[in-house]
């Protein structure tokens, strides 16, 4: 992790859950952390918790990756205050309830705007700072088991949008690895794609039915291993999953 100390990581979706964990381990090793939210007040109670010296590294900000102008925003605020984005955590997602066959129209755009383009609109304001600078820096997606099959968790319960936005990261992710590879850069991309985790974005009573499930930290840790890796390494794909879980 040497090479990231005083490195400025984005990570979306940083207000609660996985992004909290990535934002918090990054900066406790040593990363300087834009942590990207909706909820200004949440991203400012993590940075209130945070051990004196790791606060100093955490630069909390309010913004929606739907917002094209909101991203546009932000990376410039990066490049004239911190110099450039070196890694990106593009944790930001997003679930509705219902059958995609039912689903209100404005509840499909959101996720899709949410879980697809807003991964896309940050990739192309960190690609923007790493090409520029000729800095061999790491994006990461945090993608999901839905992304590489359809499942059945319980009778009744539909993966709806979420699924089809998942398994859209995981081709993104094969696609932004071969551009990069084309363009002659070392900028890695890593999906990783985790099971159940007990988030805010997931009903309790699934928890409860199923039984088993992962713990943000844990993919906060999946996260670390993969950037911590030596440039000539490159972590592609990582599935992480409870044990016990069935599907």
């Amino acid at each position: 992790m040497e090479r990231w100390v005083n490195r400025v990581a984005v990570v979306t979706g940083a207000s609660s859950g996985i992004g909290e964990a990535i934002a918090k381990d990054l900066v406790l090793a040593g990363v300087k952390v834009v942590a990207l939210g909706r909820r200004l007040e949440r991203l400012e109670k993590n940075h209130s918790e945070l051990p004196d010296e790791a606060k100093k590294l955490f630069y909390p900000r309010k913004c929606d990756v739907t917002n094209k102008d909101d991203i546009r925003a932000t990376f410039e605020w990066i490049e004239e205050n911190l110099g450039g984005t070196d890694i990106l955590v593009n944790n930001a997602g997003l679930h509705k309830p219902g059958n995609i066959v039912e689903m209100d129209l404005d509840d499909i755009d959101t996720v899709i705007n949410t879980n697809l383009r807003g991964l896309i609109y940050c990739t192309q304001g960190a690609f923007r700072s790493m090409k520029a600078r000729n800095f061999d820096g790491h994006i990461i997606h945090i993608n999901s088991i839905n992304g590489h099959k359809v499942p059945e968790i319980l009778p009744g319960i539909s993966t709806n949008v979420y699924t089809p936005t998942k398994y859209a990261v995981t081709a993104t992710t094969e696609v932004m690895r071969k551009e990069f590879s084309n363009m002659l850069t070392k900028i890695k991309v890593t999906s990783i794609s985790p099971g159940l985790v007990k988030t805010e974005i997931i009903p309790d009573e699934l928890f409860d039915a199923v039984g088993c499930y992962l713990k943000p930290e844990d993919i906060s840790q999946a996260v670390m291993f993969a950037i911590s890796t030596p440039p000539h390494v490159q972590i592609h794909e990582m599935i992480v999953k409870p044990v016990g879980e069935s599907f």
